[in-house]
């Protein structure tokens, strides 16, 4: 089969691979922990379901505008508001399936060919590989210091003449660190004074930790909504753990939301119906069940660094929000279990029934991605198997469900 050089150059979905390998392991009735999606097993809010509900009896499931229904866009405007503290009309609001092709779509509305767009390592896996699909050029800056938290000096040094934007992801998915309210004031006081688009991916803004909260990122501008050039993506997938329905959305200048509008009416058409109004009910309806997410992950998280502190040599960084944590594995990169991230995923899969991302698809080898979003067994079980797997001073033998493991490696 002949297939474009484009298609060939894009990377699998590291996180997709692992979940398909799981889910044939657990067919198989595999006993199989996976830390390693960003999908807590909570319920959709009712609201949700009744909102979907209602609008599936009418029998009306048609074809919507293609940048969203008016009632949901209307409670975009709302949580904008609330959560932004920024008042925007409907025009500045484009739905679309899922923060994933809401970022997609404004890649594609403002990239030419070897256009160059900012990424902070450690990135969601997407980013890169979403700017090269539009034929762009992803720029990766690393923290000099070895830590999570990028510098003004090293973004600065890597910005050219073909930059044209700058992706944030705070809180971030893998590390869990959220940006300081100093350097989102920096990053985007330079965007507005050089001229670069300010991505700000917000889909974990409210999932934050230790009464900490999340800055609006329009708080740091003196621009209105039509020359700003911060624009907010976010969506019901994480906030909600509505994942499945995939719907998100873009807050944009009017020009660049038509723009989007346009793009996306010729890929799309627009996001279906029935899930749109589920998401509406999910704004409006009862906001406990965020809260609910978020102290389940905070006390995750807790549980997690705690039995890391178990595991010699492994360091991680406190996470301050998100489903997620990245601690520092390169302590067990030995021959006698893997040479690198990749390699120890596969190992924790194979020989531990534990799911992990490798940190190399992030941006940070050595390192793997943990998920807290699952379920207290789920994340005790899973360093338990881990420690086991790879630490000599653990005991040779494990029961995992009603089989025994012997360990024959180390």
């Amino acid at each position: 089969m002949s297939v474009s050089k484009l298609a060939r150059a894009i990377a699998t979905s590291p996180t997709m691979k692992l979940n398909e390998e799981a889910r044939l392991l657990r067919e198989r009735g595999e006993p199989v922990i996976h830390l390693g999606i960003g999908e807590p097993k909570n319920k959709a809010p009712i609201s949700a379901l009744l909102a979907a509900a209602a609008r599936l009896a009418t029998g009306d499931i048609k074809y919507s505008p293609s940048d969203g229904i008016p009632s949901l866009k209307k409670a975009i405007v709302r949580y904008t508001e609330e959560h932004y503290d920024r008042i925007v009309a409907p025009e500045n609001i484009i739905v679309s399936s899922g923060a994933k092709q809401a970022i997609f779509n404004l890649l594609y509305a403002i990239l030419n060919p070897q256009d160059e767009v900012i990424i902070l390592a450690p990135y969601w896996v997407s980013y890169p590989e979403m700017v090269k699909m539009v034929y762009g050029v992803p720029v990766v800056v690393t923290p000099e210091d070895g830590s999570f938290y990028p510098r003004m000096a090293d973004i600065e040094r890597s910005v050219t003449s073909y930059t044209k934007a700058i992706i944030i992801n705070s809180p971030n998915n893998p590390s869990g660190v959220m940006f300081s309210e100093e350097f989102l004031a920096q990053i985007i006081e330079f965007c507005e004074r050089k001229g670069i688009y300010c991505l700000m991916d917000d889909i974990y803004h409210q999932l934050v930790f230790d009464g900490r909260k999340a800055p609006s990122c329009f708080q740091f501008t003196k621009k209105d909504a039509e020359s700003t050039k911060v624009i907010a993506i976010n969506g019901i997938a994480k906030l909600y753990g509505m994942t499945g329905f995939r719907i998100g959305w873009t807050v944009a200048s009017r020009e660049l939301t038509a723009v989007m509008s346009n793009i996306q009416s010729q890929t799309t058409s627009c996001a279906s119906v029935l899930l749109q109004a589920a998401a509406e009910g999910a704004l409006l309806g009862i906001q406990g069940i965020v809260e609910n997410l978020r102290l389940h992950c905070q006390n995750n998280r807790d549980i997690v660094m705690a039995d890391l502190k178990t595991l010699p040599g492994v360091k991680c960084t406190r996470p301050q929000g998100t489903f997620y944590c990245m601690p520092d594995f390169r302590a067990y990169l030995h021959p006698a279990i893997a040479s690198n991230s990749v390699q120890l995923s596969e190992f924790l899969l194979r020989k531990a029934r534990v799911v992990t991302v490798p940190g190399k698809e992030f941006g940070f080898e050595g390192y793997l991605r943990l998920s807290v979003a699952g379920t207290v067994k789920d994340v005790t079980e899973g360093i338990l198997r881990i420690k086991w797997a790879i630490d000599p001073t653990s005991p040779n033998e494990i029961f995992i469900g009603d089989k025994k493991l012997v360990r024959d490696w180390l």
